[in-house]
């Protein structure tokens, strides 16, 4: 049906085309907000519960990260493509989509027998997590000025801190929980999730995006997918399974930039592509793309390790060990709300870029300091420098390239920093946990000699079977082996920190995406009248609605 235009007072008010009120934003933000806390709580809940799964299934310290790894993976390889759908389709029926796939992954995962169907689940999880990633910030941008951001901003810090300090607590509560276990730190997001789907159903109302003929650009995306997985295997495996100085590095790493290369040459001529190369030419997007993939890679590859530390390197419980982590997100927490809020109230954003990078490294430097003997009240002001520099960044570069860009390229802008941040920190992963195993075995070889024949001097010990004695030297090994990840972290945060200096600030807009949007189409749709009409004056946008 061809498309006509008629006056507004005589066409029916549509739900789904009505700007949302006040009070409906703050009812789509519930389940939205519950949608975040469910994937933040899914990633919190496992990280403190690795060691204990691990020595459940027979892992080793590869395997450790590869739980990790296979995640971010599959959220990253498919952040792009949500993005990308985000413009062309429902953003409603999409993040809903995205919940029930990380549903799935976490029934998988609960019922899983061994480490190879924990490793699958682990990719639906995170398939599903990409999705809830992209889409938060997306439609956040679609109901919410700029200008305004900063206060909802500081809801979603509230909940990411929430969900991150309610995590690691409830972790530790089912593994040291005889009748429930391990298994349960997979189920217990899924009612949450369910609720949330719900609660979008009923509350979440976008203006539809107007049908079309779409071409998705599948040779981009698999380009992309295969690039970016072939550099994060090579950076899981090197100094592992081989070294980094070999062949199998040379083939991996040239097999992933031509793929990726072929991939920008695909991407440069789609007529739909994944990633547009048009928004690099914004400079504020090009350095938050850039800074993103640096925080990740920094702040990915040494935190997610912390947990281990807190268990086999200061002997604590999953639930202590969860307890642990709470001085970090309470930095992050209060940061990322007094910085929301001083943002709305004036208008100005990149000191908190600025003075967020220069915490963050001076946080990664002191957490390099640490070992088995670092008394826990110094770990925890450590971590808490740690979790305030993170506050003031991580969210803020995404205000600022959301605000540097057209409308119709929010969803793909943000999936694309989402894209880059995730990418740095399955990198980050990858490659600091293969420094870790390296590490791990190089120590324990000087202490204990060579490992037996078929067993691994990366094997994540299960403390409670050791000698005392043994216990130690473990406990000294893998606190080594963590301070020396942050110190290999701590220059990667200071190149953050040159990068946000380049950034040049503007100011925020005060329409949100929705309202942005509009407006560029009806000049669109004006100029196209003017030209195919030759009318001097075409209508005034807000007379008219699009009826398909």
């Amino acid at each position: 049906m061809t498309a006509t235009e008629i006056p507004a007072q005589n066409a029916g008010p549509d739900p789904d085309t009505v700007p949302m009120s006040r009070r409906e934003v703050m009812q789509a933000l519930s389940g939205l907000m519950l949608g975040m806390f469910v994937s933040i709580l899914a990633g919190t809940v496992v990280a403190n519960a690795l060691p204990r799964i691990i020595a459940a299934l027979d892992g080793s310290q590869s395997v450790y990260t590869w739980i990790v790894t296979t995640e971010l993976l599959a959220m990253t390889a498919t952040v792009p493509l949500w993005g990308k759908a985000a413009d062309l389709y429902s953003k409603k029926l999409l993040i809903q989509l995205s919940l029930s796939l990380f549903v799935v992954g976490s029934l998988i995962a609960g019922f899983t027998p061994n480490v190879e169907i924990l490793l699958v689940s682990r990719v639906v999880q995170g398939v599903g997590a990409g999705g809830m990633t992209a889409l938060a910030m997306i439609v956040m941008a679609a109901m919410i000025p700029p200008r305004e951001m900063g206060r909802y901003s500081g809801i979603f810090g509230a909940v990411f801190g929430i969900g991150t300090i309610a995590g690691p607590l409830i972790g530790g509560v089912l593994v040291d929980t005889s009748w429930l276990g391990w298994r349960w730190t997979f189920f217990i997001g899924v009612p949450f999730t369910l609720l949330a789907i719900y609660l979008l159903q009923r509350t979440l109302h976008l203006p539809t995006t107007p049908p079309g003929k779409v071409k998705i650009d599948y040779l981009g995306a698999f380009l992309i997918t295969a690039g970016v997985s072939t550099l994060l295997i090579w950076s899981t495996l090197a100094g592992n399974k081989f070294a980094w100085a070999s062949g199998w590095t040379a083939a991996l790493v040239a097999g992933g930039l031509v793929l990726l290369a072929l991939a920008v040459w695909v991407e440069s001529r789609a007529a739909e592509p994944i990633i547009p190369l048009g928004i690099f030419r914004s400079r504020t997007v090009t350095l938050t793309t850039i800074a993103s993939v640096l925080v990740g890679l920094a702040l990915m590859g040494g935190a997610v390790f912390l947990s281990q530390y807190f268990q086999i390197s200061l002997g604590k419980s999953p639930t202590v060990a969860g307890l642990m982590s709470l001085p970090m997100i309470f930095g992050l927490l209060f940061s990322s709300t007094i910085a929301g809020g001083l943002i709305t109230k004036f208008g100005k954003w990149k000191i908190y870029l600025v003075v967020g990078a220069v915490v963050m490294t001076v946080g990664m430097l002191l957490l390099g300091t640490i070992d088995h003997t670092t008394s826990v009240p110094l770990v925890s002001v450590y971590m808490a420098v740690l979790g305030i520099g993170v506050g003031l960044l991580m969210q803020n570069l995404v205000l600022a390239a959301q605000n540097d860009v057209p409308a119709h390229d929010l969803g793909v802008t943000t999936s694309v920093l989402t894209f880059f941040r995730s990418m740095g920190s399955a990198v980050g992963v990858s490659a600091l946990g293969a420094v870790m195993t390296a590490r791990i075995t190089d120590l324990r070889e000087e202490r204990f000699g060579p490992a037996p024949a078929g067993s691994s001097n990366s094997q994540v010990p299960d403390l409670a079977s050791l000698p005392p004695e043994i216990k130690a030297i473990v406990a000294e090994i893998y606190g080594l082996a963590t301070a020396d990840l942050f110190l290999v972290g701590a220059p990667i945060a200071a190149l953050a920190f040159v990068v946000v200096l380049f950034i040049k600030e503007k100011p925020l807009s005060t329409l949100s995406g929705a309202d942005r949007l509009a407006m560029e189409s009806a000049a669109a749709d004006a100029a196209d009248l003017g030209v195919e009409g030759g009318a001097e004056t075409p209508a005034k946008p807000d007379e008219r609605v699009r009826v398909e």
